[in-house]
């Protein structure tokens, strides 16, 4: 591959170094999970995931959006030489997020006022995660802005380790001291304090696993910081941005970020409370133990395994975001739309067949990682079903979101997403009160969100770029291959369960197999070229082998 074209896809590279580190930062999550939940049980993971859900909220407006935004302004100043005001910038943003961190870090203690005991508590702890995560965040943009993910990418990783150590290990602590014992209580009072002080615990773990990520990122700038300034005393621009009209700047771009952020993100909140809160009200349910128990198994079980293959489409979306932000800025347009082109093809070469294995797969994959009663078992296995085809709607709404963003249509995703909320809102509450679907509305409304959002994301990008979207070898070659792929799957894991009555030998077995089904499958079917599959990490080794199978000339 030509150095031109190396540069021109090397997005797509950055793009999987930051989707390997989300991938392996979600998986230890998954893993983690397993030994967390056997700690606190159903219900301590109930109440974690309902403060969870509201700590979201604050943090996308405080500053979840921080690293997009950041990269795309020092992108854009990098773009024209500024490296005095990028590095201003840099500092700027860091003023910012200190200041909004302690107001934010505020509004969560104050929230936990209007919550249940039990989830206040939970809440209350996460405080401190709030103030650093945007310190965080900073450093994180300004590397992205760089064009480097490799920071950011090992930042992540050590951010999950260092959660899922004290997490499991605090929850311990904090229940051996308010009980005395690790055993379960018969009461039910009895089950509510222990489930409590494992859930505090839990939500403890995050914030060490920001601090470690934060002190990680503040080493590789001391490490970068020479070279930094060598940059800035060669900067020869005329003119020097004050620090007001930078904070200016950073707050308006910021602010369409997090609003498009926080509301893309709303629904989970918003689905937490219709069914924990508005539910068991209207229809007048007394045993709110299982309620939360079985949002526990949703949220902490189903949703996160559904959240995996998003962490490609989040990588993606940021890798692309600052490289679209200077195309944008000297208005080339032909390179935009095959930057968009590229970017939508491989997230759904990747995601397609994510979503059709975890159809197929649902039932193993979940035992795989989670050791759950029968019961709840089942209820995992269905939802995960059921959400498995989000994962496509949510990644191309992702991407989209971000291509948006760079092309400087800020305000469209805002939109899009509020459209696609209020819609889904009503649709998970007519379900819940008129049907006897239960949980399973929630599953559904959640992927019509997810589905809205793609429509309305992907019109939009196409009016502002003028772009078209190919649709054969983008979406019906790879679902071809993905379904004949999930049948193989699941014949193999059903035919490996026989011999070896191991349901994780088998499944572990199935998932590399299957990929390597529906790889072939792909080049068999031309759904990729030469080209794009070496814009691919490590590209260049798929194609040798490729060749050498005779499965591309």
């Amino acid at each position: 591959m030509s150095d031109k074209r190396r540069a021109r896809n090397g997005f797509i590279v950055q793009a999987g170094i930051l989707a390997f580190a989300g991938i392996v930062s979600r998986i230890i999550g998954l893993l983690y999970r397993g030994p967390l939940h056997s700690v606190i049980g159903d219900l301590g993971l109930g109440y974690y995931q309902t403060a969870h859900a509201y700590y979201t909220i604050i943090l996308m407006i405080s500053s979840y959006s921080i690293p997009s935004a950041i990269s795309k302004v020092i992108a854009q100043k990098l773009g024209l030489r500024e490296y005095r005001n990028a590095h201003r910038v840099f500092k700027g943003a860091l003023v910012y997020v200190a200041a909004v961190g302690l107001v934010a870090s505020g509004a969560l203690v104050v929230l936990g006022f209007i919550l249940k005991p039990e989830a206040a508590q939970v809440l209350r702890a996460f405080a401190p995660t709030i103030f650093l995560y945007g310190i965080l965040g900073v450093f994180r943009g300004y590397f992205q802005g760089h064009g480097s993910m490799v920071q950011t990418s090992v930042s992540q990783i050590l951010e999950q380790l260092a959660n899922a150590l004290v997490s499991i290990g605090a929850a311990c602590v904090l229940i051996q001291s308010a009980m005395g014992t690790m055993e379960v209580p018969v009461d039910e009072a009895g089950q509510v304090l222990r489930a409590t002080s494992g859930a505090v615990g839990s939500a403890l773990g995050a914030g060490a696993g920001v601090l470690v990520a934060l002190l990680f990122m503040v080493g590789m700038y001391a490490f970068n910081k020479k070279t930094i300034q060598k940059r800035i005393r060669s900067d020869r621009h005329v003119g020097t941005d004050s620090y007001q009209s930078i904070l200016r700047m950073i707050v308006l771009v910021v602010t369409p970020f997090i609003l498009s952020t926080a509301i893309y993100n709303l629904s989970g909140t918003v689905n937490n409370v219709v069914y924990t809160e508005l539910f068991p009200g209207v229809k007048k349910l007394e045993n709110t133990v299982e309620i939360f128990s079985d949002w526990g198994v949703y949220s902490g079980q189903a949703l996160t395994i559904a959240g995996i293959p998003a962490a490609f489409a989040a990588a993606l979306a940021s890798a692309i975001l600052p490289s679209l932000a200077q195309l944008a800025a000297a208005q080339n347009m032909d390179g935009v739309r095959a930057k968009i082109g590229l970017a939508v093809k491989v997230s759904m070469i990747i995601l397609i067949p994510c979503a059709v294995g975890l159809f197929a797969l649902a039932r193993p994959v979940t035992g795989l990682l989670f050791h759950n009663v029968q019961e709840a078992e089942d209820l995992a296995t269905k939802l995960l079903m059921a959400l498995s085809l989000s994962v496509v709607f949510y990644a191309l709404a992702s991407l989209n979101s971000s291509v948006l963003q760079g092309l400087g249509k800020v305000n469209q995703p805002i939109i899009n997403a509020g459209i696609a909320l209020v819609v889904q809102t009503v649709v998970a509450i007519v379900l819940l009160l008129a049907t006897k679907l239960d949980l399973y509305s929630i599953a559904v409304a959640e992927t019509l969100y997810a589905g809205l959002m793609c429509v309305l994301n992907q019109r939009a990008v196409c009016k502002a770029a003028g772009y078209r979207q190919e649709i054969k070898n983008t979406f019906v070659v790879p679902s071809i291959a993905a379904v004949c792929m999930g049948g193989v799957a699941w014949a193999g894991y059903e035919s490996l369960l026989m011999l070896t009555e191991s349901p994780r030998i088998s499944v572990v077995i199935s998932i590399p197999v299957s990929a390597c089904v529906y790889f072939c499958l792909l080049l068999l079917f031309r759904g990729i070229r030469q080209e794009e599959l070496e814009a691919l990490p490590k590209g260049y080794l798929l194609v040798r082998l490729a060749k050498k199978c005779r499965l591309m000339k």
